[in-house]
């Protein structure tokens, strides 16, 4: 894939936007540099069509380090705003040849798919701040204003000061609250696991705090076609610490249901399986189940 050339011009007014690149907080040792290779490549330049990708084509024969860690810095600082892919010419000489570089390094915005050349050579950091900057407004003006996920997360780096008024919420016991904190977290960061697991298990207590177990459960083996029944009734298994007969349960109403119910039994099944986790094995049968139930 060789993205096209970017034009400034055809941004709209770029006045008053620079607060769209501000960046909310960050989760502790999340990395927002990229190693880019010919496998993931194409891959994370695909990714600019929602958040702008800043490329630095490097060589560690350059003797350009200091570059490379202010790149970095500055990327990890700007938390999501761009994602920075790096590529080693040396290792993958053929993105290099496809750019078409004729020195190292070489630094490119790519915003919506289209190419916007930085720069070449070292240049001091608070330069390289700017133009990046620039790269920000421009991509704005044209729409291109999503965030990047981080490319990794070091599991040592400290609580996530991002889930602390989720945590507060499930700590006074208050399920809706922590609910709401998660979908912020999730509005920035849609597929954040620990986010998408929180959530999931606040919603299941929140569902179990509006119910009596005895009367669901009564209510569910009485009536195998109450769908809704079926559904509290997965939530009370769960909750009670028995998952497999949750989702053996969900998938029956589901092979039962059709259209907007199968559909909405689905998610549920989906949301219960978060909040136990994807390597457990009574998910993984779950799954396999699920889609033999579907297809």
């Amino acid at each position: 894939m060789t993205p096209a050339a970017f034009n400034p011009s055809r941004a709209m007014d770029l006045s008053g936007i620079a607060a769209a690149a501000k960046a909310p907080p960050s989760p502790p040792g999340a990395s927002y540099v990229l190693e880019v290779d010919e496998h993931n490549f194409d891959a994370t330049m695909q990714l600019s069509a929602k958040h702008p990708v800043v490329l630095e084509l490097y060589s560690p024969r350059a003797n350009a380090q200091q570059l490379s860690d202010d790149l970095a810095g500055l990327a990890n600082a700007a938390a999501g705003a761009y994602l920075l892919a790096r590529v080693n010419v040396d290792a993958v000489p053929q993105i290099a040849q496809a750019f078409g570089v004729q020195a190292v390094p070489t630094v490119v915005g790519v915003v919506g798919g289209q190419l916007a050349p930085l720069f070449q050579g070292t240049r001091p950091k608070a330069e390289v701040e700017a133009i990046l900057g620039q790269l920000l407004q421009a991509a704005a003006g044209a729409g291109v204003v999503g965030r990047a996920d981080p490319a990794s997360i070091d599991e040592d780096a400290g609580p996530d000061p991002r889930f602390a008024e989720a945590d507060a919420a499930l700590e006074k016991g208050d399920f809706a609250a922590a609910v709401t904190e998660f979908d912020k977290i999730l509005a920035q960061t849609p597929n954040d696991p620990e986010a998408k697991a929180g959530r999931a298990q606040a919603s299941l207590l929140v569902r179990l705090g509006a119910i009596d177990p005895r009367s669901v459960l009564e209510r569910a083996n009485a009536v195998p076609d109450d769908l809704d029944a079926q559904a509290a009734a997965a939530d009370v298994e769960l909750g009670g610490g028995n998952p497999a007969a949750a989702f053996e349960r969900l998938i029956a109403a589901i092979r039962l249901a059709s259209g907007a119910d199968r559909e909405r039994l689905r998610v549920r099944l989906l949301e219960l399986f978060e909040t136990v986790g994807p390597s457990d094995p009574a998910v993984l049968k779950a799954r396999r189940d699920l889609m033999s139930a579907l297809f």
